[in-house]
């Protein structure tokens, strides 16, 4: 158990993957946290949820499917957007934006394909997701689907969801 508490810690940063927590101790493979820590795109990523303080939050129970948006998602964001989430004073706003790029269950491409569908996140407002012509959540492409962990699924996306 202390090996998992280091491990734990080294990825506390990754939490905001770890939305998508595990659902049952497992050894045998990654979490969504570990692949989120251990991808230097994510790097913005797991700031944030450093930062949110979402870490045990994100190690509930999942499965989950996490719209992950990379460094260069965050970097497109007006000047100062990143810097003004990540200030104390605006910790609930950063929670959730980060919340809104969480899905309950595990949803991967196929079951996109093809559909039109509005679903709710973890944050409480829905993203809509078309998958006509590859897929897209709200304005977001996803650039590479169905990473798989032992916990549930992340998709990368170009974009920052942002929640009305």
């Amino acid at each position: 158990m202390m090996t998992r508490r280091a491990t734990l810690k080294a990825t506390a940063g990754a939490a905001v993957i770890a939305l998508v927590a595990a659902c049952a101790p497992m050894d045998d493979g990654d979490d969504i946290v570990d692949i989120a820590a251990g991808n230097e795109d994510f790097s913005t990523l797991v700031a944030a949820v450093q930062a949110a303080g979402l870490v045990d939050t994100l190690k509930s129970d999942g499965p989950f499917t996490v719209f992950a948006p990379t460094n260069a998602a965050f970097a497109a964001l007006p000047e100062g957007t990143v810097e003004t989430l990540l200030m104390p004073e605006n910790k609930d706003q950063l929670v959730a934006v980060l919340t809104y790029h969480v899905v309950p269950g595990a949803v991967t491409s196929d079951a996109l394909v093809g559909k039109r569908l509005s679903v709710e996140t973890v944050q409480g407002q829905s993203v809509h997701v078309n998958g006509k012509n590859g897929v897209r959540v709200n304005s977001a492409n996803v650039t590479t689907a169905d990473i798989i962990a032992t916990n549930g699924v992340i998709h990368v996306i170009d974009k920052v969801l942002l929640p009305k």
